[in-house]
């Protein structure tokens, strides 16, 4: 791609330099940028597409870093980092050692606020605001660009709300594109689907009812328009609100038709947008599809069955459910905490709720896990994606934390399936009937059978399960960790019959018992984790062994007690000593 003015670009000083016409074609080249490069590196496309004249204009009219830019969740924020210095690294977008896929303070001093998870910015640009004001600094302009779906949170709302009764000098940006990851949903969505480009507010817009104030809504890809409004605010005081209306995926036709695919699309043609096709012919499952078309199936037997969603109907594939059963199954939006206290009101009600969620996502319900479903001990089923390290997204998204937090909650069982066909079984068991709420985790990815529609079997919960004999040394994996140590024993060669594998399918209740045989027929346990090593299952082997006088050896392997970045999963695996290589190298230490 010909560059002629992005190639001049190495800071948004350089933006200031531009003339109108140069602003432009500086959009335009942005564009084609992010498009050369998402096609052949992968990543989130969809997004920054739609914020370029946006991402061209804050540059252009503010002074950052001095004045702060934060960018709610920060799929789109692409554009933002190529201006800022970082456009001959962006190919390493959020590979191993390279740049991560959303703002990150360490990485730049852009980067005013390291995000991942939605609905955040309003409250820390409001904090950043309110220090400016504390340390006498009146002139520095502090900017959240907040999405119609993040904007919907509760969280948001929170800042919108104390905003409203400040002086701060705060301007938010909505970015309102009518869809996040999914289409957006709810209320709120509809309100803003009535304002188009030229609509006069009403006189019970409600932003203005919260003291900002509003400007809008302007087409967000209208260049001249958006640095005339930018301009205009810049000089005002206050909480200030401007409206924009962008068109996600804008200058990639295929991104803009199918914006659900192409917020993440994978290798695609970079002239025709078309995506490069994987053959997924004979190929297993992925974990969620097991989720979902089993649900469907369970869906279709008992009536009293609801699925829930904080927004990640595709994600989590409980739009297999919303399509077959759209009364019964509920998008809630970008509201976790919301998603669990609904499933819970349902659960007193006698019905059978499954609530599909991110482990990453679950962390930012976990009051309402405690309080409005262990203390109550409602049988909610929470079926926890993406558990364990999901790759390339690094810190923000890795699921690794659920053990640690919901292992010290009372009445909560923990379930870790090892395969497709366990999680499938357990699905059906869990259907059934349970007494108490009951969490199951698996992994972002295919799983490893692919005949896994198998008829239903019932799975006894608690149980653990011995996958092969040995005299020496047992090895318990945790859920999907299970192949790892398989292929990790296979490579021991004449060593492996000394090695014992034991499959633990569920985390919590601890049994007692089947640990006081193993102390006493073993003199070296390992236990295997994709999840917290502090506050994890192994923690709890180790206190145990300790409480029974066991005086043989406990090695715990799992995440160590740092955030890890982002690269792709075997990478991560192989870095944190989980790759079945590894793992080998330990049996081996202690044969």
């Amino acid at each position: 791609m010909k560059s002629r003015i992005l190639s001049k670009i190495h800071s948004p000083a350089d933006v200031k330099q531009c003339s109108q016409a140069e602003l432009l074609s500086l959009a335009k080249e942005l564009r084609e940028f992010i498009i050369d490069i998402v096609a052949t590196k992968e990543g989130h496309l969809g997004a920054s597409l739609g914020v370029v004249e946006l991402t061209v204009a804050l540059h252009y009219v503010f002074n950052t870093p001095d004045d702060q830019l934060i960018w709610d969740v920060g799929h789109q924020a692409y554009g933002h980092k190529i201006l800022t210095g970082r456009r001959d690294l962006f190919h390493t977008n959020r590979k191993l050692n390279g740049i991560s896929g959303f703002p990150k303070r360490a990485e730049s001093i852009y980067d005013a606020f390291g995000v991942g998870h939605s609905s955040t910015s309003i409250s820390a640009a409001l904090g950043m605001a309110i220090a400016a004001q504390l340390d006498r600094n009146f002139e520095r302009q502090h900017i959240a660009v907040i999405g119609d779906a993040s904007i919907a949170a509760g969280m948001a709302f929170e800042g919108l709300n104390h905003a409203g009764v400040t002086n701060a000098n705060l301007l938010v940006i909505l970015n309102d594109n009518a869809i996040g990851i999914d289409p957006s949903v709810g209320a709120l969505k509809n309100y803003l689907t009535k304002a188009k480009v030229g609509f006069k507010p009403r006189q019970s817009n409600m932003i203005e009812a919260l003291n900002f104030n509003y400007k809008g809504p302007i087409d967000g890809h209208d260049l001249p328009a958006l640095v005339e409004a930018l301009n205009e605010l810049k000089q005002q005081k206050g909480p200030r609100f401007l409206h924009v209306i962008t068109k996600k995926g804008k200058g990639l036709q295929k991104a803009e038709e199918d914006q659900v695919t192409y917020h993440s699309p994978g290798k695609f043609d970079k002239s025709t947008g078309e995506i490069i096709a994987k053959s997924n012919e004979n190929l297993p499952p992925k974990y969620q599809d097991v989720f979902g078309l089993t649900l469907v199936e369970l869906a279709e037997k008992n009536p009293k069955i609801i699925g829930i969603t904080p927004a990640m109907p595709t994600g989590s594939s409980l739009k297999y459910m919303m399509q077959r059963f759209p009364e019964r199954a509920f998008d809630v939006g970008i509201a976790e905490q919301h998603a669990v206290t609904f499933a819970a009101g349902l659960a007193t009600q006698n019905y059978v709720v499954f609530c599909a969620i991110y482990s990453t996502f679950l962390q930012r319900a976990m009051d309402q896990v405690i309080h409005d479903v262990a203390i109550q001990n409602l049988p909610v089923i929470f079926c926890i994606d993406r558990a364990g390290l999901v790759g390339n997204d690094g810190a923000t998204h890795h699921g690794v934390f659920d053990i640690a937090l919901l292992k010290s909650i009372p009445n909560i069982m923990i379930a870790a399936p090892s395969n497709e066909i366990e999680l499938r079984n357990l699905l059906y068991t869990v259907s059934k009937g349970v007494s108490q709420p009951i969490a199951i985790r698996y992994p972002r990815g295919r799983g490893s059978i692919i005949d896994w529609q198998q008829d239903f079997e019932a799975i006894e919960l608690g149980k653990f399960q011995q996958l092969k004999k040995g005299n020496r040394i047992a090895i318990i994996s945790l859920g999907t960790m299970r192949g790892n140590v398989e292929k990790a024993i296979e490579a021991l060669g004449k060593n492996e019959k000394a090695v014992a594998h034991y499959a633990v399918r569920f985390i919590k209740p601890f049994q007692t018992g089947f640990f006081e045989s193993l102390f006493n027929e073993y003199k070296c346990i390992i236990t295997v984790e994709d999840g917290s090593i502090k506050g994890g299952f192994g923690e709890d082997v180790s206190a145990f062994a300790q409480k029974e006088f066991y005086h043989g050896k406990v090695i715990n392997l799992g995440i160590p007690d740092v955030f890890i970045e982002h690269g792709s999963p075997d990478e991560l695996y192989d870095l944190v000593g989980l790759s079945a290589a590894k793992i080998a190298k330990v049996i081996e230490e202690n044969l």
